[in-house]
């Protein structure tokens, strides 16, 4: 570590964030005798806390963020100098960097032809339920206003965003909720709904997406919003044929298919974006955390040309356009830093790294399983990965949801950071997740998959 701060400040540092910072998922009880965790630096995959202890991270900055590591000198160049030419005017006019990531971005989207920028994943699925909910004004008298959501997804931290959220416990004390949101089973075929009767699961789970439509009604559902890998759910890749058959679905019923790439955008599994794996056709794309790699706040929603023209055509109403803002989606700094992260994956041909680091993970992962019956299943999508601990292989029951967060905690004392679901799905806390950044090494995915062999072994036996 070559940070500069000195003991005293550490010390007044610590105390200042003990006094007054509210940590995100965190409990804070424990701070009233334990110091806090202070990250001070990072350089690459790697990161140092307080106490000068250097650990691998393994989760990108906690969240499935930190896409092309730490410690880019040209990102934070080409920040500082926009910030002097031009720090933020009001998204109602445009900025050179957001033209011109637009046009970068729409370039790996093709059939995507509009970019709305706003500053988290929450805002831009916020956006894209407000788009929904004004088409089925213009077009359908506000009938076709309801939005489908899958179990185990998740969409954000605001009320509606909840609302459209698939994991009780995250949602868990923040109801009365939105309403027009409606819940579709998810699609772990390792956790089959009970209901299946054999065949394709994939396409099984799609029709169970239908059966809600008719339920529903197709003349009131206006946009099905989904992952493309379930993320903080369990990472869930979904089963052979389901994308295929939703998008034949969403087709069928009219209806809009929104597509959250908040985690799984801009590299994560290997290509530019998740849907991209399964030949899928969006009307809506969201996409946030590695868009910029955390060195600035950015989010967007991308529609196609058949969405944006909706909020067009006739010009005569004051009401026929999307009467919205995002305040800090006027901030220079986050297209800037998009763009220059852009050139980073493709100069240093990081989606190739992607796919060959995330295959040795992937087959590290299942020599683990292997060795230890505590893994039932390991899944996964380039560097985007998850594997689900079980008390038990033959009934499939969760393991124990405080020897998880042990493993993880093990870990961490090894130096290595890693993540598991937490606060999700009750009962269903149990699925350890790696996330590391796309620029990982061979090296870096044998000693992140080495700790947890050692950290396994210490907590199960």
């Amino acid at each position: 570590m070559d940070g500069v701060l000195n003991e005293n400040d550490i010390s007044h540092v610590v105390e200042a964030d003990r006094a007054h910072v509210w940590h995100h998922l965190i409990q804070h009880k424990p701070f009233e005798t334990n110091d806090p965790r202070i990250i001070i630096e990072g350089k690459g995959m790697r990161v140092w806390d307080q106490k000068g202890k250097e650990h691998l991270d393994a989760v990108s900055g906690g969240v499935w963020t930190v896409n092309v590591g730490y410690g880019r000198e040209s990102i934070a160049k080409a920040v500082y100098d926009q910030l002097l030419k031009l720090n933020y005017f009001a998204g109602s006019a445009g900025s050179i960097p957001g033209a011109l990531f637009s046009e970068k971005l729409l370039d790996k989207m093709p059939g995507m032809s509009r970019v709305y920028y706003c500053n988290s994943g929450s805002e831009a699925n916020e956006k894209a339920f407000k788009m929904v909910r004004q088409i089925a004004h213009k077009r359908y008298g506000g009938k076709k206003h309801k939005i489908l959501y899958r179990h185990r997804d998740y969409h954000g931290t605001t009320i509606s965003c909840l609302s459209a959220g698939g994991q009780e416990e995250r949602n868990a004390q923040y109801g009365p909720y939105t309403p027009g949101f409606v819940e579709v089973p998810h699609c772990l075929e390792y956790r089959a709904q009970p209901e299946f009767d054999g065949g394709n699961y994939g396409e099984w789970a799609a029709n169970q997406i239908e059966k809600v439509i008719l339920r529903e009604g197709p003349d009131t559902v206006g946009a099905l919003c989904l992952e493309p890998v379930t993320a903080g759910g369990g990472v869930i890749t979904p089963p052979e044929g389901y994308w295929e058959r939703v998008q034949e679905i969403c087709t069928k019923y009219d209806i809009l298919l929104h597509i959250d790439e908040v985690v799984c955008g801009v590299g994560r599994t290997g290509v530019w974006f998740g849907y991209q794996n399964y030949g899928v056709k969006p009307d809506m794309v969201t996409m946030a955390k590695g868009v910029a790699s955390g060195y600035a706040a950015i989010a967007c929603l991308v529609t196609t040309e058949e969405v944006f023209d909706m909020f067009k055509d006739d010009a005569a109403d004051p009401m026929n356009y999307f009467r919205d803002i995002s305040t800090f989606g006027g901030c220079t700094a986050g297209p800037a830093a998009a763009l220059e992260n852009m050139r980073i994956i493709e100069d240093e041909d990081l989606l190739g790294n992607t796919l060959a680091m995330g295959e040795r993970m992937m087959g590290n992962l299942n020599a683990l399983a292997e060795k230890h019956a505590v893994i039932g299943d390991v899944r996964g999508k380039g560097l985007f990965l998850g594997a689900e601990l079980v008390a038990s292989r033959q009934t499939r029951e969760p393991a124990d949801e405080k020897k998880v967060q042990a493993v993880v905690a093990d870990c961490m004392a090894q130096g290595i950071i890693i993540g598991a679901t937490n606060r999700s799905v009750p009962g269903f806390n149990n699925t350890l997740c790696f996330s590391p950044a796309l620029i990982a090494t061979a090296d870096d995915i044998d000693q992140i998959t080495d700790s947890v062999d050692q950290a396994l072994t210490r907590v199960f036996g």
